[in-house]
């Protein structure tokens, strides 16, 4: 019979997976002194290296005012740097420092075990029908 399931909705599964991960992140980074959100931003900028700040906020799911903070921090911090856009001299491009590939490249392990983790009692097949399900519902609402 349809709609009888008075579980909770998947909007709300969601919302508590995305919390309890970026919990765990956040323990994870602490030690370096960033949060989930900055790490998050970096592993963004390993994949696509020299991005507006408008694009790194589009890409870590943070507002534009977020961002303008996180990008001052990881500055400061020295794991990111900003250059004048060769083809626009007005626009800034957000580039990694080496320092922020090392730290990306100190937690690459304990991220993927966090990963891991998170869905061991999953089949290799259930993981992948995840991933695509996933994938898909961020589709649907982009």
């Amino acid at each position: 019979m349809v709609g009888t399931w008075t579980g909770p909705s998947l909007l709300y599964m969601v919302k508590q997976v995305e919390l309890a991960a970026r919990s765990r992140l956040d323990e994870l980074v602490k030690p370096a002194g960033i949060t989930a959100l900055q790490y998050t931003a970096l592993t963004v900028l390993e994949r696509h290296d020299g991005l507006s700040a408008a694009q790194l906020a589009r890409d870590s799911f943070v507002t534009a005012q977020s961002m303008a903070d996180l990008v001052r921090s990881l500055e400061t911090r020295g794991l990111i740097r900003r250059e004048r856009n060769p083809q626009s001299r007005r626009e800034l491009l957000i580039l990694l420092t080496d320092a922020g590939r090392e730290l990306l490249a100190h937690f690459a392990e304990p991220v993927r075990e966090l990963e891991e983790r998170m869905v061991e009692d999953l089949t290799a097949h259930q993981r992948e029908q995840f991933r695509r399900a996933l994938s898909k519902a961020w589709h649907a609402l982009s």
